[in-house]
């Protein structure tokens, strides 16, 4: 099981990718596009990803949108769905 502070950079992570891709994860959330729980999960996800430093790399790009995650990504299809809908 990942540790508080591994939870929360993955969290982090989690977040500003989706906000990356114009994904609002509270908004998802609350409208009912995604559950609470589901957000747990992608957190869980992330913390089994071999590239978080890739991954905070492309997140720190002066990028300001972007069209897709990174292919390694392992929320890169629920992401992308959620993209979809927010479209």
């Amino acid at each position: 099981m990942p540790d508080r502070a591994d939870l929360k950079r993955h969290a982090d992570l989690v977040d500003r990718t989706a906000t990356r891709l114009g994904i609002d994860l509270e908004d998802a959330a609350l409208s009912g596009r995604l559950a609470f729980d589901d957000i747990a999960e992608m957190v869980m996800r992330c913390t089994n990803c071999s590239n978080p430093e890739d991954c905070a790399h492309w997140l720190n790009r002066d990028e300001v949108r972007a069209d897709a995650p990174p292919v390694y990504c392992c929320n890169a299809n629920l992401l992308a769905g959620l993209k979809e809908v927010s479209a």
